[in-house]
């Protein structure tokens, strides 16, 4: 039966994108389970270890707390999500909170495309007019300044040509 394969936190840290600091502090408050040591004391990462980390890393990446990430620490991979509906629950209401802060991030970018194309109007505008042409923004010009996320997110007057 042949040894099985054991990472430094260095390469822990390479491989997932986690601070070596953040791995031990994640060992500290149990989010790990207790990391086997060599004689010399230095740890050694085991694969499960690994792929615990990178839970705790995506998880992370969700805006999830510490302590709300404890719960799926218990399950393993491979089990049936059945068996734990109050997991499958936290994680759709988790869900459900992301997809509106992808939705509002989404109102943000619209705006700031918003301003730019006015901002590119306005100097389209000045060329225009010291080339002595009459300056107009025409209605369908002014419709595409504002879309429909924008007006419901942000307070507008005149379709997107001022804002409040």
């Amino acid at each position: 039966m042949g040894m099985e394969t054991t990472f430094t936190i260095k390469q822990v840290a390479e491989q997932t994108g986690i601070s070596e600091d953040t791995i031990r502090y994640y060992e500290k408050i149990a989010l790990l389970p207790k990391i086997a040591r060599k004689e010399n004391g230095h740890r050694m990462y085991r694969s499960s270890d690994m792929q615990t980390i990178l839970l705790l890393n995506c998880l992370k990446k969700t805006g999830m707390s510490l302590d709300e990430m404890r719960p799926f620490l218990d399950v393993s991979a491979d089990a049936d999500p059945a068996e734990y509906p109050e997991l499958v629950q936290l994680l759709r209401d988790h869900r459900a909170n992301i997809v509106n802060q992808i939705a509002s991030l989404q109102q943000i970018v619209d705006f700031v495309d918003m301003k730019l194309e006015e901002g590119k109007y306005r100097r389209d505008l000045s060329q225009e007019q010291s080339d002595d042409c009459t300056g107009a923004i025409t209605a369908a010009e002014k419709e595409k300044l504002v879309s429909t996320v924008q007006m419901n997110y942000f307070p507008v007057s005149n379709r997107g040509i001022e804002i409040e």
